[in-house]
């Protein structure tokens, strides 16, 4: 039998969720800049569900949807879908070409393709499959401190930095960090989505901590965590700190 053309899977992707609670035309784009500016490494090129969810009744309507794709796509966002769209959006939402989601931030359901949509021809299948993460991770290690301005990263596997991460530095892995130093700039963990990432140092003083696309800026830690030994976790779609 020959192999189909084409098959249609279900999946579950991370992606940047933009909940917008408010909506001031003049000062969107700087906030928008400012924020990316704390996590370039994580921002650049991701995916953007824009969900309007947040807002009030009178503040969704005034919203300008092309406006604000505009200013995602200046800072390297990648919109896809809006969420939440109020029925006085709609026609608009759907001119931009973007996916227009229901209400509600639930995790996706396996693709069901119902029996009548099924094609005749045997070449073509459509189905379901679940793909088997590898435990297997390639590892980096970086001997030498993270000097500011520098950018480290380990693809595909996990990041080890067995020296201090400066101010101003940053370091990403699409699997776990282990930082045997100091951490005083950004550590990035799971950038492609693995949230089950994590990072563990022995001096936290992070500016930015990432795992997975949540984030914490260095104004959220407490000082039972600041200068200690601590990792970091996603508990659920929370970003959780805790001492070693």
């Amino acid at each position: 039998m020959s192999s189909p053309d084409f098959l249609l899977k279900g999946s579950t992707v991370t992606v940047v969720v933009l909940e917008l609670h408010q909506y001031v035309p003049d000062a969107f784009p700087g906030l928008l800049a400012e924020r990316v500016a704390q996590a370039p490494a994580l921002f650049q090129g991701s995916p953007v569900v824009i969900s309007l969810e947040p807002l009030s009744a009178d503040d969704g309507t005034a919203v300008d949807l092309g406006g604000m794709l505009d200013h995602c796509r200046d800072q390297g966002l990648r919109p896809i879908a809006f969420r939440a769209v109020p029925e006085a959006l709609q026609s608009a939402a759907t001119d931009t070409g973007l996916a227009l989601l229901p209400a509600g931030g639930g995790r996706g359901k396996p693709l069901e393709m119902p029996a009548e949509s099924a094609p005749e021809a045997p070449e073509i299948k459509v189905r379901t499959e679940q793909q088997p993460v590898s435990s297997v991770r390639p590892t980096r290690t970086i001997t030498r401190p993270v000097r500011s301005g520098q950018q480290i990263y380990a693809e595909g596997g996990d990041l080890i930095v067995l020296a201090p991460v400066s101010e101003g530095a940053e370091v990403l892995a699409d699997g776990n960090i282990h930082i045997y130093g100091a951490l005083r700039g950004r550590a990035l963990a799971g950038v492609h989505g693995d949230a089950s990432a994590r990072i563990f140092c022995q001096h936290m003083d992070a500016e930015l901590i990432s795992v997975a696309g949540h984030f914490l800026l260095s104004d959220a830690l407490g000082d039972s965590i600041l200068r200690k030994p601590a990792q970091v976790s996603l508990d659920g779609d929370v970003l959780s700190v805790s001492a070693l």
